[in-house]
Protein backbone atom coordinates (compact mmCIF):
# COMPACT_ATOMS: atom_id res chain seq x y z
CA UNK A 1 0.00 0.00 0.00
CA UNK A 2 1.24 3.50 -0.88
CA UNK A 3 1.79 6.25 2.11
CA UNK A 4 0.16 8.83 1.87
CA UNK A 5 1.28 11.94 0.43
CA UNK A 6 2.01 15.17 2.88
CA UNK A 7 -1.28 16.42 1.69
CA UNK A 8 -3.11 14.09 2.25
CA UNK A 9 -1.85 13.75 5.94
CA UNK A 10 -2.15 17.36 6.96
CA UNK A 11 -5.12 17.56 5.35
CA UNK A 12 -8.17 18.60 8.10
CA UNK A 13 -11.13 17.05 8.17
CA UNK A 14 -14.26 18.85 7.34
CA UNK A 15 -17.65 17.43 6.54
CA UNK A 16 -17.70 14.37 9.49
CA UNK A 17 -20.95 12.43 10.85
CA UNK A 18 -19.86 14.05 14.09
CA UNK A 19 -20.19 17.89 12.20
CA UNK A 20 -23.48 16.91 11.15
CA UNK A 21 -25.03 15.70 14.35
CA UNK A 22 -23.59 18.64 16.27
CA UNK A 23 -24.57 20.91 13.49
CA UNK A 24 -28.30 19.90 13.43
CA UNK A 25 -28.65 19.92 17.47
CA UNK A 26 -27.52 23.59 17.84
CA UNK A 27 -29.21 24.45 14.71
CA UNK A 28 -32.67 23.18 16.49
CA UNK A 29 -31.20 24.98 19.83
CA UNK A 30 -30.04 28.37 18.94
CA UNK A 31 -32.76 28.26 16.10
CA UNK A 32 -35.60 27.80 19.23
CA UNK A 33 -33.76 30.68 21.33
CA UNK A 34 -33.43 33.21 18.38
CA UNK A 35 -37.60 32.46 17.66
CA UNK A 36 -38.31 33.47 21.37
CA UNK A 37 -36.41 36.14 21.69
CA UNK A 38 -37.34 37.06 18.10
CA UNK A 39 -41.12 36.78 19.00
CA UNK A 40 -40.15 38.81 22.24
CA UNK A 41 -38.31 41.61 21.53
CA UNK A 42 -38.58 41.77 17.70
CA UNK A 43 -35.05 41.04 16.76
CA UNK A 44 -32.55 37.71 16.80
CA UNK A 45 -28.54 37.62 16.94
CA UNK A 46 -26.33 35.58 15.35
CA UNK A 47 -26.18 32.32 15.94
CA UNK A 48 -22.71 31.80 14.62
CA UNK A 49 -20.39 33.04 17.34
CA UNK A 50 -22.24 30.93 19.92
CA UNK A 51 -21.92 28.24 18.13
CA UNK A 52 -18.29 28.41 16.73
CA UNK A 53 -17.70 28.64 20.64
CA UNK A 54 -20.09 25.45 21.82
CA UNK A 55 -18.49 23.85 18.90
CA UNK A 56 -14.87 24.23 20.10
CA UNK A 57 -16.04 23.57 23.70
CA UNK A 58 -17.44 20.20 22.80
CA UNK A 59 -14.51 19.02 19.98
CA UNK A 60 -12.24 19.67 22.70
CA UNK A 61 -13.99 17.50 25.18
CA UNK A 62 -14.17 14.53 22.73
CA UNK A 63 -10.11 15.57 21.82
CA UNK A 64 -11.47 15.65 18.21
CA UNK A 65 -12.23 18.16 15.66
CA UNK A 66 -10.60 21.00 13.43
CA UNK A 67 -10.99 23.91 12.63
CA UNK A 68 -12.80 23.22 9.40
CA UNK A 69 -15.17 21.10 11.17
CA UNK A 70 -16.06 23.91 13.61
CA UNK A 71 -16.88 26.04 10.47
CA UNK A 72 -19.29 23.50 9.03
CA UNK A 73 -21.09 23.89 12.69
CA UNK A 74 -21.20 27.48 12.88
CA UNK A 75 -22.66 27.36 9.15
CA UNK A 76 -25.09 24.73 10.12
CA UNK A 77 -26.21 26.61 13.10
CA UNK A 78 -26.51 29.88 11.17
CA UNK A 79 -28.45 28.36 8.98
CA UNK A 80 -31.16 27.38 10.84
CA UNK A 81 -30.97 30.45 12.85
CA UNK A 82 -31.57 32.02 9.54
CA UNK A 83 -34.75 30.17 8.75
CA UNK A 84 -36.18 30.77 12.62
CA UNK A 85 -35.54 34.30 11.66
CA UNK A 86 -37.44 34.34 8.04
CA UNK A 87 -40.17 32.22 10.29
CA UNK A 88 -41.32 34.36 12.93
CA UNK A 89 -40.74 37.87 10.97
CA UNK A 90 -43.30 36.81 7.93
CA UNK A 91 -45.83 34.30 9.28
CA UNK A 92 -47.23 36.29 12.16
CA UNK A 93 -48.18 38.67 9.93
CA UNK A 94 -50.81 36.12 8.37
CA UNK A 95 -52.35 36.11 11.33
CA UNK A 96 -52.05 40.17 11.49
CA UNK A 97 -54.38 40.16 8.10
CA UNK A 98 -56.74 37.50 9.80
CA UNK A 99 -55.55 34.67 7.70
CA UNK A 100 -54.63 32.32 10.21
CA UNK A 101 -55.79 31.93 13.82
CA UNK A 102 -52.69 29.89 14.51
CA UNK A 103 -49.76 28.57 13.32
CA UNK A 104 -50.57 24.32 12.28
CA UNK A 105 -47.71 22.51 12.81
CA UNK A 106 -47.32 20.42 9.14
CA UNK A 107 -48.18 24.44 6.84
CA UNK A 108 -45.61 25.79 9.08
CA UNK A 109 -43.13 23.00 8.82
CA UNK A 110 -43.96 22.74 4.50
CA UNK A 111 -43.15 26.26 4.37
CA UNK A 112 -40.49 26.45 6.45
CA UNK A 113 -38.49 23.68 4.55
CA UNK A 114 -39.06 25.58 1.45
CA UNK A 115 -38.20 28.41 2.12
CA UNK A 116 -34.82 26.71 2.98
CA UNK A 117 -34.74 25.39 0.19
CA UNK A 118 -34.99 28.15 -1.89
CA UNK A 119 -32.68 30.41 0.05
CA UNK A 120 -30.35 27.28 -1.03
CA UNK A 121 -30.50 27.29 -4.86
CA UNK A 122 -31.13 31.27 -4.64
CA UNK A 123 -27.80 31.15 -2.72
CA UNK A 124 -25.67 29.03 -5.50
CA UNK A 125 -25.53 31.34 -7.87
CA UNK A 126 -25.39 35.21 -6.13
CA UNK A 127 -22.51 33.29 -4.40
CA UNK A 128 -19.88 34.80 -6.74
CA UNK A 129 -21.68 37.68 -6.93
CA UNK A 130 -22.07 39.15 -3.90
CA UNK A 131 -19.15 37.52 -2.03
CA UNK A 132 -15.81 36.47 -3.84
CA UNK A 133 -15.74 39.01 -6.47
CA UNK A 134 -17.49 42.20 -4.42
CA UNK A 135 -14.99 41.40 -1.97
CA UNK A 136 -17.16 42.52 0.94
CA UNK A 137 -15.90 42.90 4.28
CA UNK A 138 -18.97 40.79 6.00
CA UNK A 139 -18.05 42.10 9.62
CA UNK A 140 -19.80 39.12 11.69
CA UNK A 141 -17.71 36.81 9.31
CA UNK A 142 -14.88 38.08 9.96
CA UNK A 143 -15.54 37.81 13.51
CA UNK A 144 -16.41 34.25 13.34
CA UNK A 145 -13.68 34.08 11.83
CA UNK A 146 -11.22 35.45 14.39
CA UNK A 147 -12.98 33.47 17.17
CA UNK A 148 -12.37 29.95 15.22
CA UNK A 149 -8.16 30.86 14.91
CA UNK A 150 -8.72 32.32 18.83
CA UNK A 151 -10.50 28.80 19.55
CA UNK A 152 -7.72 26.48 18.38
CA UNK A 153 -4.96 28.48 20.33
CA UNK A 154 -6.93 29.68 23.69
CA UNK A 155 -9.83 28.27 26.23
CA UNK A 156 -10.80 31.75 27.42
CA UNK A 157 -13.61 32.42 24.88
CA UNK A 158 -14.95 28.83 26.26
CA UNK A 159 -14.67 29.72 29.57
CA UNK A 160 -16.21 33.04 29.46
CA UNK A 161 -19.05 31.83 27.51
CA UNK A 162 -20.04 28.97 29.99
CA UNK A 163 -19.11 31.33 33.33
CA UNK A 164 -22.06 33.35 31.34
CA UNK A 165 -24.23 30.20 30.97
CA UNK A 166 -24.02 29.62 34.71
CA UNK A 167 -24.86 33.44 35.69
CA UNK A 168 -27.74 33.51 33.61
CA UNK A 169 -29.14 30.00 34.41
CA UNK A 170 -29.04 30.80 37.98
CA UNK A 171 -30.79 34.18 37.91
CA UNK A 172 -33.93 32.73 35.70
CA UNK A 173 -33.92 29.80 38.16
CA UNK A 174 -34.39 32.44 41.47
CA UNK A 175 -36.45 34.47 39.01
CA UNK A 176 -39.13 31.71 37.81
CA UNK A 177 -37.87 28.81 39.68
CA UNK A 178 -37.29 29.91 43.38
CA UNK A 179 -39.53 33.56 42.70
CA UNK A 180 -36.78 35.25 45.20
CA UNK A 181 -35.75 37.64 42.02
CA UNK A 182 -38.43 39.69 40.36
CA UNK A 183 -38.88 38.84 36.25
CA UNK A 184 -39.97 42.38 35.77
CA UNK A 185 -40.87 46.13 37.22
CA UNK A 186 -43.36 48.30 35.95
CA UNK A 187 -45.58 51.26 37.24
CA UNK A 188 -47.54 53.91 35.93
CA UNK A 189 -49.45 57.03 36.79
CA UNK A 190 -52.30 59.57 35.01
CA UNK A 191 -51.35 63.18 34.44
CA UNK A 192 -55.05 64.22 33.87
CA UNK A 193 -56.11 61.88 30.58
CA UNK A 194 -52.93 61.11 30.12
CA UNK A 195 -51.61 57.76 31.10
CA UNK A 196 -48.09 57.22 31.49
CA UNK A 197 -46.40 54.16 32.46
CA UNK A 198 -43.29 52.04 32.36
CA UNK A 199 -42.24 48.71 32.61
CA UNK A 200 -38.70 47.08 32.85
CA UNK A 201 -37.97 43.47 32.13
CA UNK A 202 -35.60 41.99 34.06
CA UNK A 203 -34.27 39.28 31.35
CA UNK A 204 -30.88 38.12 31.32
CA UNK A 205 -31.98 37.46 27.63
CA UNK A 206 -32.41 40.77 27.13
CA UNK A 207 -29.10 41.79 28.66
CA UNK A 208 -27.69 39.47 26.57
CA UNK A 209 -29.38 40.48 22.97
CA UNK A 210 -28.21 43.77 23.85
CA UNK A 211 -24.97 43.55 24.92
CA UNK A 212 -24.33 41.42 21.09
CA UNK A 213 -25.96 43.88 19.14
CA UNK A 214 -24.36 46.85 20.85
CA UNK A 215 -24.96 50.16 22.25
CA UNK A 216 -26.35 51.70 19.03
CA UNK A 217 -29.02 49.53 18.20
CA UNK A 218 -29.79 49.12 21.97
CA UNK A 219 -31.01 53.19 22.02
CA UNK A 220 -32.62 53.19 18.64
CA UNK A 221 -34.66 49.96 20.52
CA UNK A 222 -35.22 52.07 23.59
CA UNK A 223 -35.85 55.42 21.36
CA UNK A 224 -39.01 53.44 20.28
CA UNK A 225 -39.81 52.66 23.02
CA UNK A 226 -40.19 55.79 24.51
CA UNK A 227 -41.79 56.54 21.45
CA UNK A 228 -44.65 54.30 22.32
CA UNK A 229 -45.01 54.13 26.28
CA UNK A 230 -43.93 58.36 26.32
CA UNK A 231 -45.53 59.67 23.80
CA UNK A 232 -48.02 57.45 21.88
CA UNK A 233 -49.77 56.40 24.74
CA UNK A 234 -50.34 59.60 26.41
CA UNK A 235 -51.69 61.37 23.31
CA UNK A 236 -53.93 58.35 22.65
CA UNK A 237 -55.59 58.25 26.24
CA UNK A 238 -56.06 61.81 25.97
CA UNK A 239 -57.81 62.16 23.05
CA UNK A 240 -59.83 59.17 23.59
CA UNK A 241 -59.65 58.65 27.83
CA UNK A 242 -58.90 56.22 29.91
CA UNK A 243 -60.51 52.20 28.32
CA UNK A 244 -62.89 50.98 30.92
CA UNK A 245 -60.97 48.01 31.69
CA UNK A 246 -59.82 46.84 35.64
CA UNK A 247 -56.54 46.82 36.14
CA UNK A 248 -53.74 49.58 37.70
CA UNK A 249 -52.64 52.06 35.12
CA UNK A 250 -49.67 50.15 34.02
CA UNK A 251 -52.03 47.68 32.44
CA UNK A 252 -54.86 50.06 31.05
CA UNK A 253 -51.62 51.64 29.41
CA UNK A 254 -50.31 47.82 27.91
CA UNK A 255 -54.01 47.55 26.64
CA UNK A 256 -53.58 50.44 24.76
CA UNK A 257 -49.97 49.61 23.31
CA UNK A 258 -51.29 45.99 22.75
CA UNK A 259 -54.44 47.36 20.70
CA UNK A 260 -53.57 50.59 18.96
CA UNK A 261 -50.01 51.78 19.08
CA UNK A 262 -48.02 48.75 17.98
CA UNK A 263 -49.15 48.63 14.98
CA UNK A 264 -47.07 51.79 14.76
CA UNK A 265 -44.22 49.93 15.09
CA UNK A 266 -45.49 47.33 12.61
CA UNK A 267 -45.76 50.07 10.04
CA UNK A 268 -42.56 51.33 10.47
CA UNK A 269 -40.94 47.78 10.12
CA UNK A 270 -42.96 47.20 7.04
CA UNK A 271 -41.50 51.01 5.60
Amino acid sequence: MNDPSPTEQTTPHEITWRVILLGAVLAIVLAGANAYLGLKVGMTVSASIPAAVLSMGIFRLLRKGSILENNQVQTAASAGEALAAGAIFTLPALILLDQWNGFPYVPTTAILILGGLFGVAFSIPIRRVLVKDARLRFPEGVATAEVLRAGHQTESSIKALALGGAVAFTIKVAQTGLKVLAGATTGGVTVGRAAFAVGIDLSVAMLAVGAILGFRVAVLVFAGGFIAWGIAIPWWTTLHGMPDTAGNVYQTAHGVWSAHVRYMGVGAMVI
